[in-house]
């Protein structure tokens, strides 16, 4: 969203610096503002949700009744739970979410303790030079090890990095492609401090993104084992696709994100940018060898009652797919990914925290997309020749607080970005297109890649 040559720009701000305390909490201010305990932002979203939720199935008993004319009462129930009742209640639930959402202010530190920072590459020779010049140009205070992995690249990915003039980077040279998951654990064996940051090898950085991740681990609550950085669209110019995804990342990914960091626990530490500790990750065995090894290894971190924040400052930019087919085969691994973390980690459904309810919106997920692509596109072709017996007036009960909700999250995630010196780039075209398009554009992806591991197909990598 920011324009690159912005990146290397400063933060600013009236914060004064912090120094360790013994435990590596940063000590409390004397006079903290009034604290609201998340149990009860957690009530009072939950509340307004189920009221939202509420209203909205009582508004729909005619249009239920109307389309069991044509289908069974428990199948038009459940058509319009996925159409419209679901739908709002997930974006009731974030809304309110957001409007109780005060985040402190991240600490500054005089010195930071050293990090690993993990580079997995394979075939990236245009990009891999300026991803280990932007690590070098990192104002991080405190000593900074670069592993760049090279999963068996067939270009110029190793010549390259070699020929970036770094004293600080290891390379490892893989004899073979193995996939990101081996490669980072290799990188871990050969690691020696004992916060491990992981960045893939295509992602351009704030020249702040290493210290605010790790600010934001060390003042987090005790328990926290791994933060997740904010990811953010580097080749949003190139054309339509990479305009709409641009939002996907800004709106839909990162507030999502700090919604769950806001009840004690970020779902996902994703591959791209995120902090974990070495401890932790041995704990579980490194990085899973499956097709979503990000959200597998954040499950079974999170089954074990550790916690994940979430840096909303730490900012990094990424390339996304160019091509339909490259995004399909994106969205269809995130979604397998999904499936493979409730199929290995099922418990998780059983213990009650604070951030369960993203964990059940997870688990409807296949339900909510299937439904969107079997019935709501149909229904809403339908329409368009004066049908409206799936998508009539009732659907458009979700609009205002569809529309709510992405004027609030804009006005959140500029502000962000402009404690960072980052500028929000005009993209009403992508916006548009967004917000009419993107669940068409995804849902096929995603019921293809449930599908494929409720079948046990075979797995494949795809892009990332």
């Amino acid at each position: 969203m920011g324009d690159l040559k912005d990146l290397n720009q400063a933060l600013v701000g009236p914060e004064h610096e912090k120094r360790f305390s013994d435990q590596g909490r940063p000590p409390q201010p004397e006079n903290p503002r009034k604290y609201v305990p998340v149990k009860f932002k957690l009530a009072f979203a939950q509340l307004m949700a189920f009221g939202w939720a509420g209203l909205s199935w009582y508004l729909a008993l005619p249009w239920i009744a109307d389309l069991s004319v044509y289908v069974p009462y428990p199948v038009a129930t459940l058509v319009v739970l996925g159409i419209a009742i679901l739908p709002g209640f997930a974006f009731a639930f974030i809304f309110f979410s957001l409007l109780l959402d005060r985040r402190p202010p991240t600490p500054r530190y005089s010195s930071l303790p050293p990090v690993s920072v993990l580079v997995a590459a394979y075939n990236e020779q245009h990009n891999i030079a300026e991803t280990l010049t932007q690590l070098r140009k990192q104002n991080y205070p405190g000593e900074v090890e670069i592993i760049l992995i090279d999963d068996g690249s067939k270009d110029d990915t190793v010549r390259i990095a070699r020929a970036v003039n770094a004293p600080n980077v290891n390379i490892i040279a893989l004899p073979r492609n193995g996939g990101k998951a081996k490669a980072l654990n290799a990188g871990l064996r050969q690691a020696r401090h004992d916060l491990i940051i992981s960045v893939d090898a295509d992602t351009c950085m704030h020249d702040k993104a290493l210290e605010n991740i790790v600010s934001r681990f060390l003042s987090d609550p005790p328990g926290t084992v791994a933060v997740a950085g904010a990811i953010n669209v580097k080749n949003s110019r190139r054309n339509w696709l990479t305009r709409i995804q641009e939002w996907d990342y800004f709106h839909g990914i990162a507030v999502v994100k700090r919604t769950q960091s806001l009840y004690q626990g970020t779902l996902v530490a994703q591959g791209a940018f995120s902090l974990y500790t070495r401890q932790a990750l041995r704990e579980v065995g490194g990085w899973p060898d499956t097709v979503g090894e990000d959200i597998v290894l954040s499950w079974n971190l999170l089954k074990r009652g550790y916690r994940i924040g979430y840096a909303e400052n730490a900012v990094v930019f990424t390339n996304v797919p160019e091509t339909y087919a490259r995004f399909y085969q994106q969205r269809r691994r995130w979604a397998r990914g999904l499936i493979e973390a409730f199929k290995l980690h099922p418990r998780i459904l059983t213990v009650f925290r604070m951030n369960s309810t993203f964990f059940y919106l997870n688990l409807l997920y296949p339900f909510l997309d299937t439904i969107y692509l079997l019935c709501f596109l149909p229904g809403l072709i339908a329409a368009c020749f004066g049908y409206y017996f799936l998508v009539g007036p009732m659907t458009l009960a979700v609009l205002p607080l569809g529309l709510m909700n992405n004027f609030l999250m804009y006005h959140v995630q500029k502000r962000t970005f402009a404690d960072s010196r980052l500028r929000v780039r005009r993209n009403i075209f992508g916006f548009i297109f967004y917000v009419l398009f993107a669940q068409l554009l995804m849902s096929p992806a995603s019921v293809a890649g449930y599908y494929a591991e409720f079948m046990n197909r075979r797995k494949t990598w795809g892009t990332k």
